[in-house]
């Protein structure tokens, strides 16, 4: 089979029932269930000026792309689900991360700081409610998150980007959502870097490739994080200027020291290796390069572990 063509058969639909399990509140964990939204007509058509994007997609290569992607990961063992609830006018909507966080306890539905992407949380609230997961909470009023600003350091501990896109009425209904289950918050601060129209997200700067292994932009890394890693005995990977650039940073696991990562990023990719990584590449040009998002914008893990 041509890998830019997707096995149907393989795949989960919203249609179909899947494993009635969630959670996992790990970024390393096996990942074992995973959304994905296949660009549409919305990314194809999408004005880069109003996305920031660096070029308008071409939807048929990103879509080919996408199919690839999706091929890797069920190569890899994971059950890809569609996310296919309607969102017109709204091309950010494949990077389906961003709108949720995964719990054991089930789904916290978070606002978008970007305000283009508003409507994406209870679309995603469907897709999930469809499936029979939970959902544990809804950020309301003033408070914004993205998935983007949320890691799990460990089960117990989720660090929480403070930028442009997640702010402090957010960290603080995320903290009442997760109250009484044992998780820590840590704050951490995000700089301005290109301002409020890039994407800056935390997992920008960091991704976890194991509970201690991550790849890093460390210029960019605020002092007190840096030290909690230190102190948790997290080994840094450092990302070349060159690749920050290309979401070098931009890492998705698929289990403890299995990773995937886009084509552009060598010299990222060997030095993961050179830490005991397998690591797998994906071509990204038309959804990821064009439009600031890597390989974990582009899925939201419903079950890892």
């Amino acid at each position: 089979m041509d890998s830019s063509q997707t096995d149907h058969r393989t795949l989960t639909t919203i249609e179909e029932p899947m494993t009635n399990h969630h959670g996992g509140q790990s970024m390393v964990a096996p990942l074992q269930t995973v959304l994905v939204r296949r660009p549409d007509e919305a990314f194809g058509a999408a004005d880069p000026a109003r996305w920031h994007y660096t070029e308008q997609p071409y939807l048929p290569l990103a879509q080919e792309e996408h199919d690839a992607f999706v091929n890797t990961l069920l190569g890899h063992g994971v059950e890809v689900i569609y996310h296919d609830a309607p969102l017109a006018d709204h091309a950010d909507a494949i990077f389906v991360h961003d709108p949720a966080l995964i719990t054991d306890r089930g789904a916290v539905i978070l606002r978008m700081g970007k305000p283009l992407r508003e409507g994406e949380e209870e679309a995603l609230a469907l897709s999930l409610q469809r499936l029979g997961v939970p959902i544990h909470y809804r950020l309301r009023g003033p408070a914004t998150a993205e998935g983007g600003d949320l890691l799990w350091l460990d089960e117990r501990t989720l660090c929480v980007g403070l930028g442009f896109r997640t702010n402090a009425a957010g960290y603080a209904q995320l903290d009442e959502a997760l109250a009484g289950s044992g998780v820590e918050l840590v704050p951490v601060q995000l700089p301005y870097f290109e301002g409020p129209e890039a994407c800056l997200h935390l997992m920008s700067l960091i991704s976890l490739v194991d509970v201690d292994l991550a790849v890093v932009y460390r210029p960019l890394l605020p002092v007190p994080f840096f030290q909690l890693l230190e102190a948790r005995g997290v080994r840094l990977i450092d990302v070349p200027d060159e690749e920050f650039a290309t979401m070098g940073t931009n890492v998705l696991a698929l289990g403890p020291r299995r990773c995937l990562i886009l084509d552009h990023n060598l010299q990222t990719a060997r030095q993961l290796e050179e830490a005991g990584c397998t690591v797998l590449r994906y071509r990204g040009d038309e959804m990821s390069l064009k439009a600031e998002g890597g390989p974990t914008c582009l899925t939201r893990p419903i079950l890892r572990g």
